[in-house]
């Protein structure tokens, strides 16, 4: 059974004026921010980098007619505040980006070149499931190919959207930023780096069953 969304949280969603929205949006910061303040420290920087982080992160929640808050769905294995974490820590990632940029790739090359279809391919790569991440195009000589290329691409970014927001965010750090496990398990919480390989290895489990259910063989299979 799904955990409800909590109090401060519908008010503030359900809020109708200006005022309203106001007084909500402040109750929420007050019981919140304690938590937020925690998430924007895992990232390295003194007491001024950390306090421009919270801020970016309170920012971007409010934006777009509080877009991300929006976007809660409750999970029956998580509660709110640990979205919220994973939400503020992605958010505190993004912050570094557009104040430092991407890391370099050992070739001197940003590795900002469409860091989606990175991850898709790193991910096909390590689930062995050939061709995965390869998009079909005007001048692809089989039809066929490219359609059964499609029909893969679609089931894993199914199967990638099944997965919890905190999942999702460990393999974009690990296979869309090239974040070592040093860097992952510092950023999000985990004792020691063999955990983070550890829950690597379980997701990238979880993603192997959800494609052979939806009939995605294995190469060799």
């Amino acid at each position: 059974m799904p955990n409800r969304p909590p109090s401060e949280l519908t008010q503030l969603l359900e809020a109708s004026s200006s005022s309203t929205v106001q007084r909500a949006w402040e109750a929420f910061v007050r019981i919140h921010s304690s938590l937020l303040i925690r998430a924007t420290r895992t990232l390295d920087g003194d007491y001024d980098s950390n306090m421009d982080r919270y801020a970016f992160v309170l920012e971007q929640l409010r934006a777009d007619g509080l877009r991300r808050l929006r976007s809660y769905q409750p999970e029956a294995r998580s509660k709110f505040s640990t979205w919220l974490v994973v939400v503020a820590k992605r958010l505190c990632v993004d912050y570094h980006r557009r104040r430092y940029g991407r890391p370099q790739r050992a070739d001197g090359a940003s590795s900002s070149a469409d860091p989606v279809m990175l991850a898709r391919k790193r991910l096909a790569d390590l689930i062995a499931v050939d061709e995965l991440s390869t998009l079909p195009d005007a001048s692809t000589p089989n039809p066929e190919a490219g359609l059964v290329a499609k029909e893969r691409s679609e089931a894993l970014q199914a199967a990638l959207a099944g997965l919890s927001n905190r999942d999702q965010l460990l393999l974009t750090l690990r296979f869309g930023d090239g974040a070592t496990a040093g860097q992952i398990a510092a950023l999000l919480g985990f004792p020691s780096r063999s955990l983070v390989y550890r829950e690597l290895n379980k997701i990238l489990k979880q993603l192997r069953m959800a494609l052979e259910q939806r009939g995605i063989e294995r190469p060799g299979a």
